[in-house]
C-alpha cells in the first residue's frame, strides 16, 4: 500500500491564532517561531555512515512504515502522524510506504525488495532522508542506510529531536539531552578508521615512546564521555527537582488538591489550562508545544481552591528514554488526586489515543488515579464520534476549550470528583469562630449557610483534620 503526497505539495501550514488572543501565550509562539529551521540549509557531515554525529537535518523527507498487527485504519493514522511528527519537525513530506508483515525484517526493517523499492522512491522524490514509524536497532539503521544511501532515523529519533526544539527551560533541556544520550549511547559505531583509532598501542604504530599500550578507541573514549555526562545531567535533574517537591508538599499541607491535565499531543491540554485558570501558556496547533509543567491556582463554582497541573502530551510508542527522562516532571501526574484525561474528539482513532495515553500513565504508576475523561473540541468533531466515545467513557465531558462550550459542566464534575473532603456535617458556629467559617470556606465545600440569632449555621463537606475540630459544634446545629 501507498500513500503519496504530492512532490510539490507545500508543508502542512499550521493554524495560528489570532494575535489579540491573549489565551495563547504569544511571547512564546514568537520565540517557538523564530526557532523554525530554514530549508536548504544544513551543517551536517556529508558522510552518510556517521549519522550519531550529525545534527539532523529533517527537509524532504520519505516516510515508512511496518504493518503488523490492527487494521489498515489504524496502520494509516500511525503514518499520518509519523507526517504530522515529520512536519512539525520542519521537514516538507514527499511520500510514504507501508508494508504489511508478520514482524519487521531482522535485517533491513523492511525487507531487501522493499528496500530497493524505497531506494527508487528516494531517487524519484530527490528526498534526503528517510523516517521508519517505529524503533530500529542499531543494525537495522545500518542495512537500511547502505540499501537507500541516505540518512535513516527512527520514530523516537524523531520523537527526540521535536523534543529538543521545544524545550525552553534548564530542566527540559537537560531531561531532552539526558534521553538523547540515553537513545545514542547503544547505536555509537566504528564504522571508518576515525571512529577506530586508538589512542596507543602497536595499531598507533607512529606514537613512539610513551605510546604503547592496550590504548582505547574513539568509540570507548565516546561511550565514556557519554555514561559520564548521562550521570551528570541525572544528577542536575534531581537538584532541579528538588523545588517542585518542595512545593508540592507545601500543598499537601495545606492539603490543597492537586488536579493534572494528561493527555495525547495536541488534544487541547494547554487551552483547557488556558481557558479554566486564564494562565495564558503556550497554545500551538502543533505535536508536543508543551514540555514545561506549568501549575496554576483554580476555584470550584462554590470556592474551594485546587491546583491545575499541564503537563507534557503523550503519543503512540513513546519512547521509553523520554519516560524515564522526563519522570520528575511527570510526579505532577502521579501526586494528583485527579485527572482530567483529554482526548481530542475530533481525531480519526481518540481510541486508541485513550489506549496510548492510560499506558503511559500505568507505566508512571498513575493508573489507579481517578480520571474524567475530557472530549474535546467538540466544535469540530462529529457528533456520531462524540456519541460513540460518551458510550465507551460514561464518566466524560463534552467541551470545547477553544470556544468555551461545556466548561461549566467539566467544573461541576471536578467539583465532584475533587478528593480530600471526607466528613460531611452540619454545625453551629458562633459569630466569634468566623476564623473556623473562613477555613471552610477555603478547605472544604459550602452545601448551605445561614445566618442565625445563635452563629452561623453551615453545612459543609470538609477534610479529616478540619471535621475534628468542627465537631464540638455539631451538637449545636439546629435539626433539618
Amino acid at each position: 500500500m501507498t500513500q503519496s503526497f504530492s512532490e510539490d505539495q507545500e508543508p502542512r501550514i499550521i493554524a495560528e491564532p489570532l494575535e489579540d488572543d491573549p489565551m495563547t501565550g504569544e511571547l512564546d509562539l514568537d520565540d517557538r517561531r523564530a526557532l523554525r529551521r530554514v530549508a536548504g540549509l544544513s551543517t551536517e557531515l556529508t558522510d552518510v555512515t556517521e549519522v550519531e554525529y550529525r545534527a539532523l537535518r529533517l527537509e524532504r523527507v520519505v516516510l515508512v512504515g511496518v504493518w503488523t498487527e490492527g487494521t489498515a485504519e489504524q496502520a494509516e493514522n500511525s503514518l499520518r502522524e509519523l507526517a504530522l511528527l515529520a512536519e512539525t519537525a520542519g521537514s516538507q513530506v514527499l511520500d510514504a510506504l507501508t508494508q504489511r508483515r508478520a514482524r519487521p525484517d531482522a535485517a533491513t526493517y523492511i525487507g531487501s525488495g522493499k528496500a530497493e523499492e524505497l531506494r527508487d522512491v528516494v531517487i524519484s522524490t530527490g528526498a534526503d532522508t528517510v523516517i521508519c514509524d517505529g524503533e530500529l536497532a542499531p543494525s537495522q539503521l545500518r542495512h537500511l542506510e547502505q540499501t537507500v544511501q541516505v540518512k535513516v532515523i527512527d520514530r523516537t529519533a524523531l520523537i527526540l529531536d521535536i523534543f529538543a526544539q521545544h524545550a525552553k527551560s534548564r530542566e527540559g533541556k537537560a531531561q531532552v539531552e539526558l534521553a538523547q544520550l540515553d537513545y545514542l549511547l547503544p547505536r555509537l559505531r566504528g564504522w571508518g578508521g576515525n571512529l577506530s583509532r586508538q589512542v596507543g598501542g602497536r595499531a598507533a604504530g607512529g606514537v613512539g615512546i610513551g605510546g604503547r599500550g592496550p590504548g582505547e578507541t574513539k568509540i570507548e573514549l565516546d561511550r565514556r564521555r557519554i555514561r559520564t555526562r548521562m550521570a551528570k545531567l541525572r544528577r542536575r535533574i534531581n537538584e532541579m527537582g528538588k523545588s517542585r517537591v518542595a512545593k508540592r508538599g507545601e500543598r499537601r499541607r495545606h492539603e490543597v488538591p492537586a488536579v493534572a491535565i494528561a493527555g495525547y499531543t495536541n488534544a487541547g491540554k494547554s487551552s483547557l489550562l488556558n481557558r479554566l485558570t486564564g494562565a495564558g501558556v503556550l497554545v500551538e496547533n502543533a505535536l508536543f508545544a508543551t514540555l514545561d509543567p506549568t501549575v496554576r491556582r483554580a476555584e470550584t463554582a462554590s470556592g474551594r481552591a485546587y491546583t491545575l497541573a499541564d503537563t507534557v502530551g503523550f503519543v503512540r510508542h513513546l519512547p521509553h528514554q523520554l519516560v524515564e527522562a522526563f519522570r520528575s516532571t511527570l510526579e505532577e501526574v502521579t501526586d494528583a488526586g485527579l485527572i482530567l484525561h483529554v482526548v481530542d474528539g475530533s481525531d480519526a482513532d481518540p481510541e486508541s489515543q485513550l489506549d496510548a495515553v492510560r499506558e503511559v500513565l500505568r507505566e508512571i504508576g498513575a493508573g489507579d488515579i481517578p480520571e474524567i475523561v475530557v472530549i474535546n473540541k467538540a466544535d469540530v468533531a462529529d457528533d456520531l464520534a462524540i456519541a460513540r466515545l460518551r458510550r465507551r467513557e460514561p464518566h466524560s465531558v463534552v467541551v470545547s476549550a477553544h470556544t468555551g462550550f461545556g466548561i461549566d459542566d467539566l467544573r461541576v464534575a471536578i467539583e465532584a470528583d475533587l478528593p480530600g473532603l471526607e466528613r460531611e456535617l452540619r454545625v453551629l458556629l458562633p459569630y466569634e469562630r468566623g476564623d473556623l467559617v473562613a477555613q471552610i470556606h477555603e478547605r472544604g465545600e459550602i452545601i448551605s449557610e445561614e445566618h442565625l440569632a445563635d452563629g452561623t449555621a453551615v453545612h459543609a463537606r470538609v477534610p479529616a483534620d478540619l471535621g475534628g475540630q468542627l465537631e464540638r459544634y455539631e451538637d449545636l446545629a439546629p435539626a433539618t
